[in-house]
């Protein structure tokens, strides 16, 4: 007989690709874990991971398995929620995951607010990039993400919040100061500051400015961040000059250093993000309400300017 434990291990054990750690997240011993999965493969006549690799892989017959497990745990979680929905509570657990270039703006705007509104609710959230909170969430390590969309992946349903525009920041003596707005036209490549790769925010401005060969000419260093505050800084200091989320800006709102552009009002879309086998349906309702009260409201308007994409 097939038992709800043994999946839960054999998904850990995919995750984690690891017997201690996976054990760990399970909150059994080592052996426990061991003992139970090679229970399920004597019962299924297959041999569901190769243990001769490391870190441990899941055979080809063993990936349908998992899959199919992962499945079955996810409609089952399904049934706390309708309980809780039916009883019009408010409880649980919601892992949630964002991107750095949402988190410092976004987070302190309506986790506060959301916590105080609903105390049953306990959020633990993850700052990570796009792809780590795709692969997560198929892989139910979260519930939800707030990441940057369109994603073009079938596996994942997207529920815009908002639209904020993207700005120009320079630093206070560049020839942009003397400006009230600026041509996209004026941008050039070896005088920007871009995040690392894996920022789907990068590949906005990639996009946006059309930049072909990225220089270094003009910068006094290379720098490749993971903040946008971080590159902010480094700007006042050494000069150049970034594109930021209107989030930001709105934070300092300090209109010295920071332009738009005159001919266009570039955005980027700002999601709810989770798989099709999504169960906390009430949680996520709420989330996303509170997120939409805590931005301006004009930020709520996708038509106020043209969609900036990131991903092909």
């Amino acid at each position: 007989m097939i038992t709800l434990i043994q999946l839960e291990y054999i998904t850990a054990l995919d995750t984690f690709r690891h017997f201690a750690t996976a054990a760990d997240k399970c909150f059994v011993t080592q052996p426990t874990l061991s003992m139970q999965i090679k229970k399920l493969e004597d019962y299924l006549g297959l041999v569901l991971f190769d243990r001769t690799k490391q870190p441990v892989i899941p055979t080809e017959q063993g990936k349908h398995v998992i899959k199919q497990a992962r499945i079955i745990l996810q409609e089952t979680s399904k049934i706390k929620h309708i309980i809780n929905d039916i009883k019009q509570q408010s409880t649980g657990d919601l892992r949630i995951g964002i991107i750095p270039t949402i988190a410092p703006y976004l987070l302190p705007r309506f986790a506060g607010t959301f916590k105080s509104t609903y105390p049953g609710i306990e959020l633990k959230i993850e700052e990570t990039v796009t792809e780590n909170i795709e692969d997560m969430l198929v892989k139910d390590m979260l519930d939800v993400g707030i990441a940057v969309t369109p994603l073009n992946n079938k596996q994942i349903i997207e529920e815009p919040l908002y639209y904020e525009e993207i700005m120009l920041y320079h630093h206070p003596d560049h020839s942009f100061s003397n400006q009230r707005i600026v041509n996209l036209n004026e941008i050039k490549p070896d005088e920007i500051w871009l995040l690392g790769d894996g920022h789907c925010f990068r590949n906005q401005i990639v996009n946006l400015c059309e930049i072909k060969k990225l220089k270094t000419s003009q910068l006094p260093f290379e720098f490749e961040g993971g903040s946008i505050d971080t590159l902010m800084k480094i700007i006042n200091q050494e000069g150049g000059y970034t594109l930021i989320p209107e989030l930001a800006f709105l934070e300092t709102n300090d209109t010295s250093q920071v332009k738009t552009f005159d001919n266009m009002r570039p955005l980027r879309e700002v999601s709810l993000i989770f798989t099709r086998k999504f169960a906390k349906t009430k949680l996520i309702g709420l989330l996303r309400e509170s997120i939409k009260k805590s931005v301006p409201v004009e930020l709520l308007n996708r038509d106020r300017g043209l969609l900036v994409e990131w991903r092909d």
